[in-house]
């Protein structure tokens, strides 16, 4: 029966938020697509997990044990087409993750599906699946349509799809899955946690960003500080982080975080190369500060100024005192 599959994410034993989104991003063309929304847990303990996304319009959720809850791709690849096998799905979603990415593009090959990665807007056109993501190095927003397609796999952008609110009640179905042919499996050795971070670029609604245009590192505490009396988070670009003034979970960009839910990002001192713009552009409203008027950010702002930040910040400081 056609429908559309999710692949639910989890690390060591709990699931990432990835998971609910995907879900809802499945239940805003759940209608268009028509079938049944099944999700797909693997796990060592996949009953426990099915509980998280046990969520409203989910009608069966589908599990898989494996020997241990670290992530191997190949594990997944087989459980995910095993389920792709039977199921007939029409669509199936994967996190734009480290891990979504070490194998999705494999599920599609061997589905011999239509593919797309780093999606953020899905929907349809005479019931045909629409689904948007960027191109030419971020330049422009491309729509993807998948003719003579039985099957999609895409790969969903993060903190980008709502995820739906009340419980559902989905039917539990232990999937058996044939893991003995599989080649190559890693073994774990161990799981090392990323530095602790109180930034969450990716959640934030509005980022006062600095880039080079500072000048040295011993300004940073200043903007930090006007970050604070702005209710900003603050964030940087890569040069920032490169030269250590800034933990990575600062950066905004391609190599860093994508500002998903942010509403207002002031640019300060920051050029606008593309890799930047990869986790900025899409903003509501941007204002950029940049003393070079052919700075590339202005050709993306909102809003735009030459003089100098710091004469800006001066005024800022003393406006919000």
């Amino acid at each position: 029966m056609p429908g559309i599959l999710v692949v639910a994410e989890q690390m060591e034993g709990s699931l990432r938020d990835i998971s609910a989104e995907l879900i809802g991003a499945a239940l805003s063309i759940k209608d268009q697509i028509g079938g049944p929304l099944r999700v797909l847990v693997i796990g060592a303990t996949p009953d426990n997990l099915a509980r998280g996304v046990n969520l409203h319009g989910v009608d069966e959720i589908l599990t898989v044990t494996t020997p241990s809850d670290h992530f191997d791709p190949l594990i997944y690849e087989q459980a995910v087409v095993t389920a792709g096998g039977q199921c007939k799905p029409t669509v199936v979603l994967i996190g734009h993750t480290v891990s979504g990415m070490a194998y999705g593009a494999s599920v599609a090959a061997r589905l011999g599906s239509g593919f797309a990665s780093d999606v953020f807007i899905l929907g349809t056109a005479d019931g045909e699946l629409i689904a948007t993501r960027a191109a030419y190095g971020n330049k422009v927003e491309m729509e993807m349509g998948f003719s003579g397609k039985g099957v999609v796999v895409l790969t969903l952008r993060g903190a980008t799809f709502a995820a739906p609110d009340g419980g559902g009640s989905a039917t539990l179905t232990a999937l058996a899955v044939d893991m003995s042919g599989i080649e190559g499996v890693s073994t774990h050795v161990e799981y090392q946690e990323a530095p602790p971070s109180d930034v969450d670029i990716t959640k934030s609604g509005f980022i006062l960003s600095v880039g080079r245009g500072i000048q040295d590192k011993d300004n940073l505490p200043r903007f930090a500080a006007l970050a604070d009396k702005l209710g900003a988070t603050l964030g940087c670009s890569r040069p920032i982080v490169d030269s250590g003034w800034l933990a990575k979970p600062h950066q905004v960009g391609q190599s860093g975080k994508v500002a998903s839910n942010c509403e207002l990002y002031l640019a300060l001192g920051i050029s606008g190369a593309v890799q930047h713009l990869y986790g900025m552009k899409h903003v509501d409203t941007i204002i950029a500060v940049n003393t070079d008027p052919d700075a590339p950010i202005f050709n993306v702002a909102t809003y735009g100024t030459t003089v100098d930040l710091f004469e800006l910040t001066e005024a800022l400081e003393r406006h919000f005192n």
